[in-house]
């Protein structure tokens, strides 16, 4: 980010994060989802709904992990530093309105480029959409990186491992700064982000070949990241926000890997299938 800062602010890679559950109940937990997941793509299978049903999941997908994303430095960062000035009353929130829009048209505009580049190269490459082998390779990732996060694997991480930065505040105004970084974590590959989940929607998003379905998916995971800024207008102290995530962020992971345990299960019964 040389546009505000020469530095940015290092985080550490990716760690396990739901350490707070025994072993015995991440074991539980992985079975659990990977036989939900199987059994209800099996059943959308049976009633041959998958061709309507397969979007629809992965554009789910797509936006609980831009919500999971939130458990990040950088989700913290937004919530923190994109706040209101001053006490909470009406002429605050005006105030501040124009930094969350131009934080959400910086999010949408990541998920523009991002769905532009990325569905482009799909295309080059030859992918046209949803194949056995692509469902195959998608479930199989989503199973090794959700026994990741529930600590049964460790397996590559790769990220820039850099947060918004902070300084940012002190040198432009805030509408400024509401659009800066809305961009750069909507291209989310310039800060760092927690969830693997970010893998699977952009090789998604490749594996479609097509430029319109790789930018909705983006869309869908930015509008994810996004959502929780809104909490910005309620009459809640930053402080109670921060430690209202602290509390959750084990539990994020666990539920995190359980998504990626069956999402991948289900991927896998439909390309069986």
């Amino acid at each position: 980010m040389p546009l505000v800062s020469t530095r940015s602010e290092g985080v550490a890679d990716c760690l396990i994060f739901a350490q707070e559950y025994s072993r015995r109940t991440r074991l539980a937990g992985l079975v659990g989802a990977a036989l939900t997941g199987a059994a209800g793509a099996a059943f959308i299978a049976r009633i041959d709904a998958q061709a309507s049903a397969l979007p629809a999941l992965i554009l789910g997908f797509s936006f609980v992990g831009g919500l999971l994303s939130t458990w990040s430095p950088c989700g913290y960062s937004s919530l923190c530093l994109l706040r209101p000035v001053g006490r909470h009353a009406r002429s605050a929130l005006i105030t501040y309105t124009p930094t969350f829009l131009l934080h959400g048209a910086g999010y949408a505009l990541g998920a523009v480029i991002l769905g532009l580049v990325l569905g482009l190269a799909g295309g080059l490459l030859g992918f046209a959409g949803a194949s056995v082998l692509t469902l195959a390779a998608l479930g199989l990732a989503g199973l090794v990186y959700g026994a990741h996060q529930l600590g049964f694997l460790r397996v590559p991480y790769p990220q820039r491992r850099a947060q918004v930065p902070h300084d940012a505040r002190q040198r432009f105004p805030m509408w400024f700064i509401g659009g800066l970084y809305g961009i750069s974590l909507g291209l989310n590959y310039l800060t760092y982000v927690q969830t693997p989940i970010l893998y699977l929607v952009t090789a998604a998003a490749v594996a479609s070949g097509n430029v319109t379905s790789a930018i909705v998916l983006f869309l869908a995971f930015n509008a994810g990241r996004f959502l929780p800024m809104a909490v910005n207008y309620l009459p809640v102290s930053d402080i109670a926000v921060q430690n209202w995530l602290a509390r959750r962020q084990e539990s994020a992971a666990f539920l995190d890997g359980g998504l990626l345990i069956a999402f991948g299960a289900a991927l896998l019964t439909f390309a069986v299938l």
